[in-house]
């Protein structure tokens, strides 16, 4: 069995209302993973949120045998710098400095960061201090928010 985000959400959904996988990292190899779930809502994370989501998430993994060996399974907030992967995360985050890497070289660079100032349906928009970059949202591998301390 193929473990994928949109498994994962649906066994959050039938325990917990509301609550949004972020991210899913799988770590190691064969012998044994460890699963990183990265979760959110909207009225915060909490310790007993990431309980009930790691126990419903955990009997549904051990139930269909889905990792096949030994795991270990994290279950948190996405953080300050929380990861920017579809488009609402990025609707969300407008005004706000973010860090882009793409897949390829977007004008010749790989690597951005700049404040976030629209969300198109095809594309991101950053300021940089050059001026603003159109990034097409299939070009982008990774993002997330970038914390600023005041």
């Amino acid at each position: 069995m193929e473990l994928s985000e949109e498994w994962f959400q649906q066994i959050i959904d039938q325990e917990v209302e509301d609550v949004e996988l972020v991210l899913l990292e799988e770590l190691g190899g064969r012998r044994y993973k460890v699963l990183r779930l990265y979760i959110d809502h909207p009225a915060g994370v909490t310790h007993g949120l990431c309980t009930r989501v790691s126990g419903a998430v955990g009997q549904a993994l051990d139930e269909v045998d889905a990792v096949g060996g030994a795991y270990t399974l994290e279950v948190s907030s996405p953080g300050v710098e929380r990861p920017l992967r579809k488009r609402s995360h990025f609707e969300a985050q407008v005004g706000k400095k973010v860090y882009v890497k793409t897949k390829a070289p977007v004008e010749g660079v790989k690597v951005r960061q700049g404040v976030l100032l629209e969300v198109g349906a095809e594309e991101i928009v950053l300021q940089e201090a050059g001026g603003p970059v159109r990034i097409p949202l299939t070009e982008v591998g990774n993002a997330h928010l970038i914390y600023e301390f005041k």
